[in-house]
């Protein structure tokens, strides 16, 4: 993430941050996070604990939205900066900071729940309820607007399908592909990284915007965790598992929000600033989310 804020600053060789993230994220959104996925699952325990993530996912995010939604009422929030933030405060960062945190926090083991939580919750989550939000709230300038389900058409899902394909099949991956998908795997924790380095602006950080981020804050990095932690002990995931889950739901806001709010006239500056800023804070947040889960025994 500093590697990636320097590029922003320094812009080797003129190129500026702008440029260089939307090719690494477009290289990591169609190779290498796809072949991440078709590695995981292949070989990952599928079964009823994936619906219990879906379940978990789901109930933070909406809770997180109703939250917001309802703060945005009560002090009358402009309507494209209310779409702004409901985007925010509901769709953490799962993949593009999940995965690397919760992989060198807990093991390589929680990159099946970081993937789950991202392609049965969060994404199908953000390609629906998220568009619809955003549409609402904001402008179509579009001539033509896109069903929801094309959304879905996109590598990472057709990864996941023919993975759980050949799992629930019993078909044993060959030895040289799965070296192949391991080598393109590598490169996936270090370029997202990289390029959320690259997302953060603190150009964005203004004092008018100190208001409506501060809601985000509070519902993103303290209320999700906590409603998180109870929900989950309804739920059979145990363990590490529950933990690693919960942690995962801790993350700041995600970047791709931004892409949506550009696209529908949202707020861009709001919600960037939003991410600057939960991504600056996480720092301190995880680290505690993660002392509570340990010493709450979640694990």
């Amino acid at each position: 993430m500093a590697c990636g804020t320097g590029w922003r600053l320094l812009k080797p060789a003129g190129l500026s941050a702008e440029q260089t993230r939307p090719v690494l994220t477009t290289v990591v959104y169609y190779l290498l996070l796809p072949a991440m996925v078709l590695e995981v699952l292949w070989s990952a325990d599928i079964g009823w604990h994936s619906f219990q993530y879906t379940l978990l996912g789901v109930g933070s995010i909406v809770l997180a939205m109703l939250c917001i939604w309802t703060v945005g009422a009560v002090f009358k929030f402009e309507r494209r900066r209310l779409g702004a933030v409901i985007l925010a405060a509901a769709f953490p960062n799962v993949t593009y900071l999940g995965l690397p945190v919760l992989e060198q926090t807990f093991g390589s083991w929680a990159r099946s729940v970081v993937i789950q939580m991202d392609l049965f919750a969060t994404t199908p989550l953000l390609f629906t309820v998220g568009v619809i939000v955003a549409r609402h709230y904001g402008e179509d300038g579009a001539d033509k607007s896109k069903p929801l389900w094309l959304f879905f058409n996109a590598p990472p899902f057709w990864a996941a399908a023919l993975a759980v394909i050949l799992n629930v099949n019993g078909v044993m991956a060959p030895d040289w592909l799965l070296g192949v998908l391991q080598k393109l795997s590598a490169a996936v924790v270090p370029l997202m990284l990289f390029s959320l380095g690259l997302a953060l602006s603190w150009q964005a950080v203004t004092v008018r915007n100190i208001p409506y981020v501060i809601p985000v804050i509070v519902i993103k990095m303290a209320l999700v965790p906590l409603f998180a932690m109870f929900l989950v002990g309804f739920l059979p995931i145990t363990g590490e598992y529950s933990a690693a889950a919960v942690l995962d739901l801790a993350m700041p806001s995600m970047v791709l929000g931004l892409v949506f709010c550009d696209r529908y006239r949202l707020d861009s500056a709001l919600y960037a600033m939003s991410v600057t800023v939960t991504t600056a804070i996480s720092l301190i947040t995880l680290p505690f989310w993660h002392s509570v889960l340990v010493n709450g025994e979640l694990y």
